[in-house]
């Protein structure tokens, strides 16, 4: 096992600066556009493509990195440029997580690409798992998948909230209930082909921040998936689902829960980036904006604010790259993904609130970046996995006790 470091090899670091480069020319000039216009930023994510950002190769590379660190250093320097198009770049990397943490090397080299597509015909990819009535609760999914024997089909039928690129993905990931008794411990993962009938997108979410992100319902009535589309294959399933039947114990993970578990440090490093970005913004701004006669930085109210900040940045930095590392080696021990996203995400929401205050005003107004900053950070906080559920998840972990 490699031992952890912070020290970047060259590739990551040609990796930071080629992102970096890519949010200054093609994401923050054009941040307030898509904010406004509320609509998923097909060009930018096309720009995205052409460059290899967008893209299954450098998602796959990123993974494969032992250290753990590619990732998240490149969402980081992707969210300091904008939330709202980071996420419309990063979206379908979570359908393609649910894939490679649920599916077979087959299913994985089939379906992975498809949620990419190519810079000349741009594809999406959807990860489906809350509901109306299960957003933190994920073993109360009411979405069911009954097997039809003599076809060889999944029947799929439910509604799912709050997703991702919803009803406008080429792919759609869909976890559902294949025994509702068992809870959690009896539901799959399957794919839903392009083009599959049945499947349409509900109500497009009106949101506070992450607007360029397309955030809607997906509705899925009388789906029907190949047996081949359930991810890890049927043979896999009924050997889980027996032994839960009995009671047993087993290795495995609830398909939601596994690929949320994977993905939190990487979350960490998206609010990571908004709260640098907004940090970044602010400290200029006190060394030039003059008040009483000299830089409003050189007052202790404002340097403060500002050397907490920076102390806040570099502690969330550590904790996800440290989760990071330990994700690719090892494993958590004290629920280390879920310690550094809660951490991070608070951080985001407290630094851009004290980056408006610090420009006074001006950080109230669409003229500076920081007041969509502050709308974004908030998100992070709620989505996969509310700040409550990762306390939850920690107090669990350090105590080996099951507390409600």
């Amino acid at each position: 096992m490699a031992e952890f470091s912070m020290h970047l090899n060259d590739d990551q670091l040609q990796i930071k600066d080629w992102i970096h480069q890519f949010a200054v020319e093609h994401i923050r000039p054009h941040a307030q556009e898509w904010d406004d216009r509320e609509e998923f930023p097909w060009p930018i994510v096309q720009e995205a493509s052409k460059i290899g950002l967008y893209g299954f190769e450098f998602l796959m590379n990123a993974m494969a990195d032992p250290s753990g660190l590619t990732m998240p250093v490149a969402i980081e320097e992707i969210f300091w440029g904008d939330a709202g198009i980071g996420m419309a770049i990063m979206g379908s990397g979570l359908a393609a997580a649910g894939i490679s943490g649920n599916g077979t090397p087959e299913q994985m080299i089939e379906w992975v690409p498809q949620c990419y597509g190519t810079p000349e015909d741009i594809k999406l990819g959807a990860f489906c798992v809350s509901e109306p009535d299960a957003g933190s609760d994920v073993s109360s999914l009411r979405t069911r998948a009954v097997y039809d024997e003599a076809k060889d089909e999944w029947v799929i039928n439910g509604t799912k909230a709050w997703i991702t690129n919803g009803g406008i993905a080429n792919v759609h990931v869909v976890v559902a209930a294949v025994d509702p008794a068992l809870k959690g411990r009896g539901q799959a993962s399957f794919i839903v082909p392009p083009g599959t009938k049945g499947l349409s997108q509900g109500q497009k979410y009106q949101k506070h921040g992450i607007k360029a992100s397309h955030t809607a319902e997906v509705v899925l009535d009388d789906v029907r998936v190949p047996g081949s589309c359930l991810l890890g294959g049927k043979e896999k399933l009924d050997a889980k689902l027996a032994r839960y039947r009995e009671g047993g114990a087993s290795s495995g993970k609830q398909p939601a829960m596994a690929t949320f578990e994977a993905t939190r440090p990487a979350v960490g490093a998206q609010a990571l980036g908004v709260a640098r970005g907004a940090y970044e913004i602010a400290l200029e701004y006190a060394k030039e904006r003059v008040a009483f006669g000299k830089p409003i930085i050189m007052n202790q109210a404002i340097a403060f604010k500002l050397a907490n900040m920076a102390t806040q940045i570099e502690a969330s930095r550590l904790l996800i790259w440290r989760a990071a590392w330990m994700a690719r080696n090892g494993g958590f021990k004290n629920a280390e993904g879920s310690m550094s996203k809660y951490y991070a995400s608070e951080t985001a929401v407290r630094v851009t609130e004290e980056a408006i205050q610090i420009l006074g005003g001006y950080g109230y107004t669409r003229e500076y970046h920081v007041e969509r900053m502050h709308r974004d950070a908030k998100i992070h906080t709620i989505f996969e996995g509310t700040s409550e559920i990762q306390q939850l998840v920690i107090a669990r972990a350090i105590s080996g006790l099951r507390i409600e």
